[in-house]
């Protein structure tokens, strides 16, 4: 997936990637889940590469991490869940 790259103030920068999509049963998604990440190597995509291997772990040991977003159908809200 292409990280997304966020600016919060001066002092945080954030990388963003989201999650794979699975569909099983041929139904459509309605939940979708973005796991963040400190950006430490400065907008650079390359750094993405050695985090999405570890996103669907039940625990993920990155001091990076930051947690996840999850946004329900569209409209419908999100929830933040740290890590």
């Amino acid at each position: 997936m292409v990280p997304l790259f966020f600016s919060l103030g001066n002092l945080l920068q954030l990388m963003v990637i989201r999650d794979s999509e699975a569909h099983l049963d041929g139904q459509s998604i309605l939940t979708k889940t973005f796991s963040i990440f400190g950006d430490m190597a400065l907008r650079d995509p390359r750094q993405s590469k050695s985090k999405e291997g570890t996103l669907h772990l039940e625990r993920i040991n990155d001091p990076e991490y930051y947690g996840f977003l999850t946004f329900q159908e569209p409209g419908k809200g999100f929830t933040y869940t740290d890590d």
